[in-house]
């Protein structure tokens, strides 16, 4: 029995799953949607809130002590992965800055929020192997 402890396996190892977290957390910050399986949505959000709400405070508290932004910083560096790829509007390829992202656009935008930054839509079943699939998109302010 499972009382009490906390979080899924996922059928994978310790790193592979953290390894797994900080890919997913970084690409729905870096595209603000990403589809996936419901299981894996549902092990992505608390993370996800988490690294936006200690941006939000590093914001707040920098503005008092600039040091206190640099160690949030620091803190949602070691929570996410830094770049990320995307293909942009002319069909290049361009680097995402994730971190900047998050401190710059993400996080402002939640600013008078008490929580609640992201959206887990059910969408059904994928056809190859029946898997339940979900959206976990941030959620508009």
């Amino acid at each position: 029995m499972r009382h009490k402890v906390g979080g899924k396996k996922l059928s994978r190892s310790k790193d592979h799953r953290r390894a797994l977290r900080k890919n997913l957390v970084s690409d729905l910050f870096a595209h603000g949607k990403i589809t996936t399986t419901e299981a894996k949505a549902r092990m992505l959000r608390p993370t996800a809130e988490r690294v936006i709400t200690i941006a939000k405070r590093g914001i707040a508290q920098g503005k008092e002590n600039p040091l206190r932004e640099v160690h949030a910083r620091r803190l949602a560096a070691a929570r996410i992965n830094r770049w990320r790829e995307a293909w942009d509007e002319d069909g290049d390829l361009e680097e995402i800055d994730v971190v900047k992202k998050l401190f710059d656009s993400i996080a402002p935008r939640y600013e008078n929020r008490p929580g609640g930054y992201t959206r887990i839509v059910k969408l059904g079943r994928r056809p190859g192997d029946n898997a339940k699939m979900a959206v976990i998109m941030l959620v508009e302010e």
